[in-house]
């Protein structure tokens, strides 16, 4: 699987504006400058964040961006979904939507299985968890596997 930068930028976007909740709105310059993310590229991705409603935003000199909801309430998954759309695909189609014959037909199963787990990290990781710097247990478990930190 593949994190895109858009994705990763995204994610660390809204996590600036988590932990920055309650301070009024953040413009999207400092955004850029706190996480080293390219100002232009942000505009856009805000703007998917925005169409979405992980953020809303304010024009003006007081303006900037914010979140749209309660940090607790947004998972990673919502984040990515945002900007990139479904978070596995196979040849750029849900699992879903595909089929297999023959020898191939193991396949799907691999896919849709690949994306439950997947989908149970992202969905039960909040922006109020990255946050607090509080991954929930069995992410925080995966993550301390060995293996996990080793390229094959």
């Amino acid at each position: 699987m593949r994190i895109s930068a858009r994705a990763d930028y995204a994610v660390r976007a809204v996590l600036e504006l988590a932990v920055r909740q309650g301070n009024g709105p953040v413009k999207a310059e400092e955004i850029a400058a706190v996480q080293d993310i390219p100002h232009k590229f942000l505009e856009g991705i805000l703007g998917d964040l925005r169409r979405a409603g992980v953020v809303d935003s304010r024009r003006g000199g007081g303006g900037g961006y914010r979140l749209a909801r309660e940090a607790a309430s947004i998972t990673v998954a919502d984040v990515i979904r945002a900007v990139d759309g479904p978070i596995v695909s196979v040849r750029g189609e849900r699992p879903t939507g595909l089929a297999y014959t023959g020898t191939a037909r193991p396949l799907l199963p691999l896919w849709i299985a690949l994306r439950a787990n997947v989908r149970r990290v992202l969905e039960g990781v909040t922006l109020a968890d990255l946050a607090a710097d509080a991954l929930p247990d069995p992410v925080r478990a995966l993550a301390a596997e060995p293996a996990a930190w080793e390229n094959p």
